[in-house]
């Protein structure tokens, strides 16, 4: 073995060693999130923000360190390259892409954002409930401040945003993404009007009415492991804003939202945080201890959790076979309603002040108007007090209503108190991405709607955990889609879905 081998080998130990140590970090951080916003008594959330930001800069100090930077400089060379196999290339991208980004951000600054970002969350919490944007203003104002900062940091070439969507979406522009958020805006915008126009209405009001939070509860708890979450590797519990956290494969966590005169929100938000907890379920064990752990991109995630939810959940074949049951748990509601008009409800389209219970069209304006604000503040074209102005004429413009509270309004989304600046795009990126997978499975799996209407989804999982799930963050987003569905992401097929949907449900 000659000494550059046995120095590559070396690095390699060190390498795997510091990796599992960072992942590890993450894993701890990330139950102590999901202990904040699930169960944590808000009198010790103050003390525990401090906590949160020591442990926040120990991990990132270990990313960052001069450690760190010498293993990838081996690591990255030619010589090193043609003797890694796929698995060690991809881990030493993904931890090379965040050491070349971060490296420069001074290690005090990042603590103190560590613990604003902790503190924020609470804070935001209390606006929401209050309706008052000014006690969550002073908090966003900095939290905007650093991101302006970690953009020149970062760096980017054409737009400062760009460097904050690389974070979700490696790879992303504003030049590549402006083209396909404006023909998926022209066409939405197209489709609502004759949407709107058409007389043959579904008959929401079936779910104007009283439905037990403790029945939801049961049927979410029914149907979770019949569509492949393991319960045994997860559990579900109720917050503010759903979401999911991963501890480690084996430890995947649901959180939900119940409303009592909102039966749909629970069931579809349940579904969804389902797809990306089964996505982080099925990850290849090796990959565990790892920074290949988890999935591709936030794009590629978040196109789990929306092919479950809509392309599945909302579909026909998925009510002809849980209706009955839904039925049973709420039998005075829905005695007289047929699933002919339980399924057009489920997917009528109103334009609606609240993200996470939009249909399925103006879901994504709902995107535009926070990506379009975003842009906006990262280039300094408008100000973080002026928010609350700006979104409701977003939103008038786009969705055609004005919220009447902040609460309805700016203040409705977690993503800003914990710094998730460019993260919005990847929503309506996992709804372009779910439609092409979609179109793909449908030809691969021609029992597709026949297995989802028996209930057996096992074919179906099998298919993402083969095609997507258990290859973690193996390939980036880009790669990954032309591998699964032979071409890179085409807004076509979103739109194309979109309308053949909703020419059914309305009768166009």
């Amino acid at each position: 073995m000659t000494v550059v081998e046995q120095s590559i080998n070396k690095a390699v130990e060190e390498f795997n060693r510091l990796d599992e140590k960072i992942t590890h970090f993450s894993s701890i951080a990330g139950l102590i999130s999901w202990d904040q916003k699930v169960i944590a008594p808000k009198k010790g959330r103050a003390e525990f923000a401090k906590a949160t930001g020591t442990l926040m800069t120990e991990h990132f100090k270990l990313t960052v360190s001069e450690e760190m930077g010498r293993l990838l400089d081996v690591l990255s060379s030619p010589e090193a390259q043609v003797t890694l196999d796929d698995e060690m290339k991809a881990r030493v991208r993904e931890r090379k892409d965040f050491y070349d980004r971060s490296k420069q951000i001074p290690e005090d600054l990042y603590r103190e954002y560590a613990i604003l970002t902790s503190q924020a969350n609470d804070v935001w919490e209390e606006a929401r409930e209050k309706n008052d944007f000014s006690l969550y203003l002073p908090y966003l104002e900095k939290i905007v401040d650093f991101k302006k900062k970690a953009v020149e940091i970062y760096g980017y070439e054409k737009h400062p945003y760009d460097a904050l969507l690389n974070e979700f979406e490696p790879g992303l522009t504003v030049e590549k993404l402006d083209p396909i958020f404006a023909k998926l805006r022209e066409t939405s915008v197209a489709l609502l009007k004759k949407i709107q126009q058409s007389s043959n209405k579904p008959p929401v009001e079936i779910f104007e009415q009283s439905f037990s939070v403790e029945k939801q509860k049961e049927f979410n708890r029914y149907i979770l492991p019949i569509i492949g979450f393991d319960m045994e590797a997860g559990r579900l519990d109720e917050t503010v804003h759903p979401f999911a956290q991963t501890v480690n494969t084996g430890d995947v966590r649901l959180t939900t939202r119940y409303l009592e005169n909102n039966v749909r929100s629970a069931i579809f938000g349940t579904i969804h945080e389902a797809g990306h907890g089964i996505y982080e379920q099925n990850v290849d064990k090796k990959y565990e201890g790892t920074v290949l752990q988890e999935g591709a991109s936030f794009g590629i995630h978040e196109s789990q959790s929306r092919f479950l939810e809509n392309m599945v959940g909302r579909s026909e074949s998925f009510w002809k076979y849980f209706y009955s049951t839904l039925q049973t748990h709420f039998p005075e509601q829905l005695k007289d309603v047929n699933l002919d008009d339980f399924y057009r409800a489920i997917n009528a389209v109103q334009p609606s002040y609240i993200r996470v219970e939009a249909d399925e069209l103006t879901y994504n304006l709902h995107i535009m108007v926070r990506y379009e604000i975003e842009k906006a503040l990262i280039a300094g074209e408008i100000e973080t007090k002026d928010l609350p102005t700006v979104w409701n004429q977003k939103m008038q413009d786009y969705l055609g209503i004005t919220p009447d509270t902040d609460t309805l309004g700016v203040l409705q989304d977690v993503h800003w108190s914990f710094g998730g600046f460019g993260y919005f795009p990847s929503y309506s990126l996992g709804n372009l991405y779910s439609a092409q997978i979609l179109n793909t499975i449908k030809k691969e799996l021609p029992n597709f709607e026949a297995s989802i209407e028996n209930g057996d989804f096992s074919e179906i999982q099998s298919w993402l955990r083969e095609k997507i799930h258990q290859h973690g963050k193996l390939y980036t987003p880009n790669e990954l889609i032309v591998r699964v569905t032979g071409e890179e992401l085409n807004a076509k097929y979103l739109v194309e879905y979109l309308e053949n949907k909703y020419s059914k449900v309305y009768n166009l």
